[in-house]
């Protein structure tokens, strides 16, 4: 297996789950049955910057949140997956869109219906408090939890190490 961090150089795009990456593990229900979540502005921040630096991104979750789609679509996601039944088929159709290989992809998830593609993309990473099942995999495991700057953390490591991350003039 080559280097991690040499890896971070061959990343085009990024994937990721919601709840427990995005979001923490705790829920909010809505008097009208909705789940509302909170997620961290930091990890909001990143996604947007990785967006407008040409980086692919999908956001994939078995959830059902209109209000998920929208805070990805006001931050510049275009490949939401909401209701996904099979996290493959879904992670298929966004790598074939930009004719891209599971070697390009680093994807983050944290529980086991993301082992599947876990397995196969060139990095897998997860947040600090992910399901032991997707740590053993993980060639990643953010300092962060899940809602806590986990994405921030993938997203800053793979622009630094392409030398494309904020620099101060």
């Amino acid at each position: 297996m080559s280097n991690y961090k040499e890896d971070l150089q061959k990343v085009k795009a990024f994937a990721f789950d919601v709840d427990g990456v995005f979001s923490n593990a705790n829920v909010y229900l809505h008097p009208n049955g909705e789940m509302m979540r909170t997620m961290n502005i930091k990890d909001g921040f990143a996604v947007k910057f990785a967006v407008d630096h040409g980086f692919p991104i999908a956001i994939i979750t078995g959830g059902n949140s209109e209000a998920v789609r929208k805070r990805f679509n006001d931050i510049g996601v275009g490949d939401v997956y909401i209701k996904s039944p099979n996290k493959r088929d879904d992670f298929e159709d966004f790598i074939i869109k930009y004719e891209l290989t599971y070697e390009d992809v680093l994807y983050m998830g944290d529980d086991l219906p993301d082992y599947e593609i876990m397995k196969r993309v060139l990095i897998a990473a997860c947040p600090a408090d992910a399901v032991e099942e997707i740590k053993s995999i993980s060639r990643y495991i953010s300092h962060c939890n899940g809602g806590y700057g986990c994405v921030r953390d993938v997203i800053e490591q793979v622009m630094r190490a392409q030398d494309s991350w904020f620099k101060i003039h």
